[in-house]
């Protein structure tokens, strides 16, 4: 089974080394995001935006890309709620897509869209 690089204790460290965007806007579940000349992420690349929000809890939302914009910025779709994300917050593009567990393991499993179990079954 795969572990889902946003949640993985593991996986977070290795996403400082990937490659770092910033957020440019925020419509709803959609976000735009700027990327450094020559770096842009691929459609369906995972991208995942962690900080703070306002009052100091902890952010870590998973989006997809959707679309390449034009001017070294992208159009990604989020995987969960943007409540408290701000443009200027930092995004990083995992190189890979989302991608969630396979098996006999799984059978019989309900998990959301990022491949987490919520069935309470460990």
């Amino acid at each position: 089974m795969r572990i889902n690089p946003t949640t993985s204790g593991s996986g977070v460290s290795t996403l400082e080394k990937k490659n770092p965007g910033r957020v440019v806007q925020i419509i709803g579940p959609v976000l735009d995001v700027a990327f450094p000349p020559g770096k842009m992420p691929n459609i369906y690349n995972a991208l995942v935006v962690q900080g703070r929000d306002s009052v100091g809890q902890p952010i870590n939302v998973a989006c997809e890309v959707q679309q390449l914009l034009g001017n070294n910025r992208v159009r990604a779709v989020a995987m969960s709620a943007t409540d408290g994300l701000t443009r200027g917050m930092a995004v990083i593009d995992t190189g890979a897509p989302i991608r969630v567990p396979v098996g006999g393991a799984t059978l019989g499993r309900i998990f959301n869209v990022l491949g987490e179990p919520v069935d309470n079954l460990g």
